[in-house]
């Protein structure tokens, strides 16, 4: 066991030799690779932190409830709703609060002053218990019925397609995932298919003493999966300096509007998972290219 350990990590050490040797070469190759594996690792980020944000904004009230400006007795209606089975709490905001609120936030202030009459009806928040569509379906028909509401406003209608965005945005992720998946199989198996032929006398003299395919594939495996996960880390790179570029506008744009909102880059999670996408793409593209080039040699 430890003469088999032994001889891969020889290999191991040599093909990171032949790497430093050509430095450009392998530079470029790592670059290329990091390039293409960080459009969908980006991609997953910036949807990842639209959820978050969305998420958030779930938690804040969920439905806005007009009551008929006539109503005598406002309060008592919003403890009505608030027993409400599917009510987790309500909040009740008069028109003097409202119209007050509304002047401090809008800056009519001069102008609103002008009014004879305070023109907002009563207003309350709902926060529902549960978020499922049928839930916020059966809830709407409830604050309906209730005597004394002139409408109700569901804030998560927007948020529903926001989600479907999302879910576009993941199968569109995943697509792009595939297609530059194959594009890093065809880079790699291009630049391990140019390693093989540069190496053709060696290959040969290893076929005529006994040398086993497995032993000639051994260090170009090495090879497409050290440049594969080497791309993967550039990758990663590549993603965190984008998330640092862009957190102070979106740091400051949260801030304007009161937000703790922060952009969260791939993580470790999300470095372990590249890692591990980048070593078996160039895994397999170098097996596919060695054993192309192998049969080939074989038919020739």
């Amino acid at each position: 066991m430890s003469g088999y350990l032994s001889r891969h990590a020889q290999v191991l050490l040599a093909t990171l030799g032949d790497m430093l040797r050509e430095p450009v070469a392998s530079a470029l190759a790592i670059a290329v690779i990091g390039i293409t594996l960080a459009l969908p690792a980006g991609l997953f980020t910036a949807l990842a932190n639209v959820q978050r944000l969305s998420t958030g904004w779930q938690r804040s009230a969920a439905f806005s409830v007009y009551l008929h400006r006539q109503t005598p007795a406002p309060r008592q209606i919003a403890t009505a709703i608030g027993r409400l089975p599917g009510v987790k709490s309500v909040a009740y905001v008069s028109p003097a609060a409202g119209l007050a609120l509304f002047r401090r936030l809008s800056g009519f202030g001069p102008a609103l002053a002008t009014l004879h009459s305070n023109p907002l009806p009563p207003v309350v928040l709902v926060t529902p218990r549960r978020e499922t569509p049928s839930a916020l379906a059966q809830l709407t028909h409830a604050l309906q019925r209730v005597p004394g509401v002139a409408s109700v406003q569901s804030d998560l209608h927007w948020l529903e397609r926001l989600q479907a965005g999302l879910a576009l945005g993941r199968r569109l992720a995943l697509l792009l995932t595939a297609l530059l998946g194959l594009a890093v199989l065809l880079i790699l198996g291009n630049t391990i298919r140019v390693a093989v032929m540069n190496r053709a006398t060696e290959i040969e003299v290893i076929q005529l003493v006994g040398g086993t395919d497995r032993f000639i594939r051994r260090p170009f495996l090495y090879a497409g999966a050290l440049q594969g996960i080497l791309g993967a880390l550039a990758a990663f790179v590549i993603v965190e300096i984008a998330v640092l570029i862009l957190d102070g506008p979106v740091r400051h744009l949260a801030d304007l509007y009161g937000s703790p909102y922060r952009l969260q880059g791939l993580g470790l999670h999300g470095l372990l998972w590249l890692v591990l996408g980048g070593g078996a793409l160039g895994w397999t593209g170098s097996r596919l290219a060695v054993a192309r080039e192998l049969r080939r040699r074989r038919l020739a």
